[in-house]
């Protein structure tokens, strides 16, 4: 269950510098908010959907699909822990820290009863505001995936073939049957 964190945390660094808790932290324009630990059959969702998008991405020098944790900076008062993302990597290279890593282009959160109105309210904004490219919002529950582009005014429904495609050229195809098998 999400739970609202103590207010004394309301910038990037304080939240970077809180004891590590087994808790996603995530700060939301100035917002603290803390996530216990995602459920196993999120993970296995989430795994699925990993091996469907790693062929599109293969061994790009260009991008990267990754998971949580990661602290990705959308802004000074904005760091964020999604589930799932594609970002271009760094210019640093092995060096690199989170704060360098680019604007995600893909970001993808399977929802939990204790992240789903976050997920589908402000996390929804604050993605699509910063330039993601692709939201993609993940409802066990409803067997399906709701995606968001910039621009959208409502969600385009997903439950059989999400075919799709970024700005970098990369491109595939998720089978959502198969992620709820």
């Amino acid at each position: 269950m999400g739970m609202p964190a103590p207010q004394t945390v309301s910038t990037i660094e304080q939240l970077l510098a809180l004891p590590y808790d087994g808790m996603r932290h995530e700060l939301l324009d100035g917002e603290h908010a803390v996530t216990p630990a995602p459920s196993w059959l999120h993970q296995e969702i989430l795994a699925r959907l990993y091996d469907q998008l790693r062929p599109a991405v293969g061994e790009s020098d260009a991008i990267a699909l990754l998971w949580s944790p990661a602290d990705i900076h959308l802004g000074p008062r904005t760091l964020v822990q999604p589930d799932l993302f594609i970002a271009r990597r760094p210019a640093a290279g092995r060096h690199a820290e989170w704060k360098d890593v680019p604007i995600p282009l893909l970001v993808v959160e399977v929802l939990s009863t204790a992240t789903a109105a976050r997920d589908r309210g402000n996390k929804r904004r604050i993605y699509l505001d910063a330039g993601v490219e692709e939201y993609w919002i993940v409802d066990i529950d409803a067997r399906l995936i709701e995606r968001w582009r910039t621009g959208d005014r409502r969600p385009e429904m997903v439950d059989a073939k999400l075919c799709w495609e970024l700005s970098v050229g990369v491109a595939g195809t998720v089978e959502v049957p198969a992620l709820f098998r």
